[in-house]
């Protein structure tokens, strides 16, 4: 579905990333992880021609850089890291998502995807608030629902949990999982918390100043690389067939 090929940006003469190579399948979860100022966010923006890299960003088997804004809207949904506040409604930003496939005006199929959104990520008692009545946490869940309405075929999403307190991190991943698996999406997320990218992965790449340093199934977060990419020594011990990353 997505394929990228000797990816590399720079901003002015600072390189920030290079020689990115790797694939994304229909119904698979690939996250990304690395520190701060690896190229995480950068990635996503070239992925979604935000950016423009160097090297080819290919969906299905069309390049990124030769497809019109209003068609790369209809295949791609982009979860940024923080979402924009003004004073539309949670039910009216939502409804954006529908923009790339309204023609001449909103159609009763519309509402109906902006409302089947609403009930999956339990909005319901928000619909009608302001994003500026909402507290950070909420506002991710309308972003994400946003992308989600959009109906795409790739999903990009930067530090998704951001803001989320335990429980809905828990809900809204798995929802995402679900949506990505029944739907068959391909799912590109960054994220900073190993434990939850090692509960829901299907493949993760390891990104350290810019470069692959590995990649690979849940597997990689191991000690070893994990020291390599972050400069910490950690424990991993195995529970439920998944790495659990022990900080000490």
């Amino acid at each position: 579905m997505l394929r990228i090929e000797d990816l590399s940006f720079a901003y002015n003469s600072r390189v920030v990333l290079k020689g990115i190579d790797f694939d994304v399948t229909s119904g698979e979860m690939l996250f990304i992880i690395g520190p701060n100022g690896s190229g995480k966010s950068t990635l996503l923006k070239c992925l979604n021609g935000i950016l423009k890299p160097r090297g080819s960003v290919y969906i299905g088997m069309r390049e990124l850089n030769k497809l019109p804004r209003g068609e790369i809207a209809k295949w791609i949904g982009y979860v940024p890291q923080r979402g924009e506040i003004n004073h539309l409604t949670v039910f009216d930003t939502i409804l954006l998502g529908r923009k790339p496939h309204i023609k001449w005006s909103v159609s009763e199929n519309d509402t109906e995807v902006v409302k089947r959104i609403i009930k999956l990520l339990d909005l319901e008692d928000l619909s009608f608030r302001r994003l500026t009545e909402l507290s950070g946490g909420e506002l991710q869940k309308v972003i994400i629902a946003r992308a989600l309405a959009q109906e795409p075929k790739i999903l990009l999403l930067d530090e998704p949990t951001n803001n989320l307190d335990l429980k809905n991190q828990i809900e809204v991943m798995r929802i995402l999982r679900k949506v990505v698996r029944e739907r068959g999406i391909s799912a590109v997320i960054t994220m900073h918390d190993l434990n939850i990218a090692s509960l829901y992965a299907d493949r993760i790449i390891m990104l350290k100043d810019g470069e692959i340093v590995s990649v690979g199934g849940v597997e990689v977060l191991n000690s070893e690389n994990i020291e390599k990419v972050y400069g910490i020594k950690v424990s991993v011990v195995e529970h439920d067939g998944k790495p659990l990353i022990v900080f000490s």
